[in-house]
């Protein structure tokens, strides 16, 4: 999408902005949908640089995620580019993965298509 649409840049700007997580989506990125619920973008940093720190061979990438911090305020006066996922899961077949859900981080400006909401399988 060349231009991000302003109606998903408002949510993302929303959530920014509340400071929320309870906002579900799903987005078709490149071919890929991708489920899951937004967070802003410093709870996202600080879930990613968590991970990070408990590992051996990645803790020192940790510092990386929680170089910037800014006020949550400051930030809702700019536009997000980007899309925070937390649990999200890419649809695959009958699977989501990964089954926990991961962190992702999606510029808005490559999702063609999205609807609020997240998806999930159910055996029947």
């Amino acid at each position: 999408m060349s231009t991000p649409d302003a109606l998903l840049v408002e949510i993302a700007a929303t959530v920014e902005a509340e400071q929320t997580n309870q906002m579900p989506l799903t987005v078709l990125v490149h071919g890929a949908v991708i489920t899951g619920r937004l967070v802003p973008e410093g709870v996202w940093r600080q879930h990613v640089a968590g991970l990070l720190r408990d590992s051996d061979l990645l803790g020192p990438f940790a510092g990386i995620f929680m170089g910037r911090t800014e006020d949550p305020r400051a930030r809702a006066d700019r536009m997000p580019s980007h899309l925070h996922f937390h649990r999200a899961r890419i649809l695959q077949g009958q699977v989501g993965i990964p089954e926990t859900g991961g962190m992702y981080r999606i510029a808005i400006e490559d999702v063609s298509a999205w609807t609020a909401g997240d998806f999930g399988y159910v055996d029947q």
